[in-house]
């Protein structure tokens, strides 16, 4: 870049270093010195020193420079006016495109037609104006055929397969993705690396009220078929998610666990179903059933009629 100049040359450095920046930031590891609130001081700071660096480097130049004998510095002037090669090529280019003749040539251009000393030159048209209009011939032959021989889908049907095609994939995503999990999606974890991280979790966050084993503490015991709240997998997820009654119960983990640490620790809290702990607390809440199965398919001497707080099935 030694042959850019300054104004060009200092932009194009604070620019790739301003999306560098950005790439960092966006990606969620920023260093310490570049975190976002100080991104603005920082970018003006590089600014500051690109500047600094460019006047240091010009006197450091100037200052060689002039240590030099004139033959020397004849070389470096003669070089420094050589013209770029990039610079000749774009120059050729926009010639080659644009097909004008040179001003030597024009005698050969000019008509016979003359008002009152204007003379007319028959030039040819731009090439990239007449490739430009090939180019669309063959463009409007291509589209005819597409769209008007062969029925091929316009921009709304193209636009609803889309839609249909993004749907199918959004519905794939989520099969794949725990963290999307909600109330109304969770399903009971049956692997075996699910249930040790729902267990992991209970460990660290539940027993104090529930106990290793479930029986029971300062929270309910969660071995037994009542539940303030609600049984069942949906409804575990949600008590865990907003929490237990106002004012008392559990607080709400959805600001601690991800949808996916729930999922995980409520199919584990429903293992201690059926199990006996060491000093299980007496039941509270009312039995829940859950509503997928049809009564018809309990068997009566398996529900346990209780007191009037209590729901109750019974055989007709």
């Amino acid at each position: 870049m030694r042959n850019i100049p300054s104004w060009i040359r200092i932009p194009i450095v604070f620019f790739i270093i301003f999306g560098l920046t950005e790439y960092v930031i966006d990606s969620g590891d920023e260093p310490a010195f570049i975190a976002e609130p100080l991104v603005g001081l920082f970018l003006v700071l590089v600014f500051l020193i690109l500047v600094a660096i460019e006047a240091i480097v010009s006197a450091i130049n100037n200052v060689l420079y002039q240590s030099l004998d004139e033959a020397a510095r004849a070389r470096i002037d003669a070089k420094q006016h050589e013209p770029s090669k990039l610079l000749s090529w774009i120059n050729n280019t926009y010639t080659k495109l644009v097909g004008t003749k040179p001003i030597e040539e024009e005698h050969d251009l000019v008509l016979d037609h003359n008002y009152d000393g204007i003379k007319e030159l028959d030039n040819d048209l731009p090439p990239w104006w007449l490739y430009g209009f090939y180019a669309s011939i063959i463009f409007g032959a291509v589209y005819l055929a597409r769209f008007h021989i062969f029925n091929g889908d316009n921009q709304f049907q193209e636009l609803d397969a889309e839609i249909a095609q993004a749907k199918l994939d959004i519905e794939e995503y989520k099969k794949t993705a725990k963290d999307l999990v909600d109330f109304n999606t969770v399903t009971v974890l049956a692997d075996a690396s699910d249930l040790n991280a729902g267990k992991a979790i209970f460990e660290t966050n539940c027993v104090v009220c529930h106990k290793s084993d479930g029986g029971g503490g300062i929270g309910p015991n969660l071995t037994d078929e009542n539940w303030i709240s609600g049984g069942g997998i949906k409804n575990v997820f949600k008590t865990i998610s907003e929490g237990g009654r106002d004012g008392k119960g559990m607080i709400a983990w959805k600001q601690s666990l991800k949808p996916s640490e729930m999922a995980q620790v409520a199919s584990y809290v429903l293992q201690f179903q059926g199990t006996t702990p060491a000093e299980p607390k007496a039941a509270e809440g009312d039995i829940w059933v859950n509503e997928e199965v049809s009564a018809e398919d309990i068997p009566v001497e398996a529900i346990e009629v209780k007191t009037d707080s209590v729901t109750s099935i019974k055989d007709n």
